[in-house]
């Protein structure tokens, strides 16, 4: 009998993961990563997705479908691996992405490890995607709830992690999976979806870089292209590219943050159209296909929440360069760009 570790979230999509597992067949254990403690992060029981109620939800269902259920320490992993880079991303004048991070060093690293030391065949989770073995090449394609899918963020697979997970939503939409869960009665059923940073629960991503690291980050001024000083932003990691609420500049027009200066601590300001932006350099790339030697016409995100856009993408060596047919709003160091051919990803990685 083959066997998988769930890791269950205490939310319903990893919930109906399981439920499918055990439909098949499989052996299966729940297990939920404990990444932090809510006082690390200066909370006390706020909902995020590794509360101490999504513990006791996971274990619930768990214990719902007759599964062995575990908590796995992660929290050093966890605040070297995703918190500090999310920090020193911000610090260098980047927006970084924890959520790719969290997946790629921790569900199928260090789970994954766990996994092999535990001998079982497959880690689960209730991601919107799929994986399909296509001559003798392991695949990521999107999930066919297109609302939903999460490709995006899952990139960073390699051929051996794609070969030992199961992402069993795929096919499914939302609603699907939400009357599943009422059928079988879990107690997490109707409960709202999990915030995409779950260590910065109120989104004020600022704060919380400067309660954790005990650092203040100094004023400094609003800049045009040309250098001109527009007045005195509030330190330099409360912005990011395309950022135009928040400002406190008025100029007759709407302006936007198009660049951010770490060595002189400016901001620079422009119009929309400065936000346009024709080609990005990534780096850390991670091909799903063989990598190409000669150009590639495909579609492109540089974003999660965001339609692929046409372009051309050159491999040199560990770096990609990708030309887009058409210019695309701000393009943001520290983000994703992933490569779609259809609905299969071709790869990804951190723009520069």
């Amino acid at each position: 009998m083959k066997k998988a570790i769930i890791a269950m979230s205490g939310g319903v999509d990893s919930s109906v993961a399981a439920y499918f597992m055990k439909q098949k067949g499989f052996e299966c254990i729940g297990v939920t990563m404990k990444l932090y403690d809510n006082e690390d992060i200066g909370i006390s029981r706020e909902k995020t997705c590794c509360s101490l109620d999504d513990i006791e939800d996971a274990r619930a269902v768990a214990h719902k479908l007759g599964m062995p259920y575990y908590v796995f320490n992660f929290k050093d992993e966890f605040e070297q691996k995703v918190i500090d880079k999310f920090i020193r991303t911000y610090e260098q004048g980047g927006t970084p992405n924890p959520c790719i991070d969290c997946n790629r060093y921790l569900k199928f690293e260090k789970l994954m490890h766990r996994m092999k030391e535990l001998k079982y065949d497959y880690v689960v989770t209730g991601h919107y995607a799929d994986i399909e073995l296509v001559n003798g090449r392991y695949l990521l394609k999107k999930g066919a709830d297109e609302s939903k899918d999460q490709s995006y963020v899952l990139y960073s697979l390699t051929q051996e992690q794609l070969a030992h997970t199961m992402f069993p939503l795929g096919k499914c939409s939302k609603a699907e999976i939400r009357e599943i869960a009422e059928r079988e009665g879990f107690i997490n059923a109707k409960k709202r979806d999990s915030q995409d940073i779950c260590f910065v629960p109120d989104g004020d991503y600022a704060k919380f870089i400067e309660q954790y690291s005990g650092k203040s980050y100094p004023k400094g001024s609003f800049v045009d292209k040309d250098g001109n000083i527009l007045g005195e932003h509030g330190g330099i990691i409360k912005y990011t590219i395309g950022q135009r609420k928040g400002l406190g500049i008025a100029v007759g027009h709407p302006i936007y943050v198009c660049a951010k200066n770490i060595e002189e601590n400016t901001v620079v300001l422009g119009s929309e159209n400065d936000l346009l932006c024709e080609k990005l350099e990534a780096t850390d790339f991670n091909w799903m296909i063989e990598p190409p030697d000669a150009p590639v016409k495909c579609k492109a995100k540089t974003r999660y929440n965001m339609r692929e856009v046409p372009c051309t993408a050159t491999r040199d060596g560990d770096k990609v360069f990708v030309t887009f047919d058409n210019p695309v709003r701000a393009v943001t160091s520290g983000q994703a760009v992933v490569l779609y051919d259809g609905d299969y990803v071709l790869g990804g990685g951190t723009i520069l």
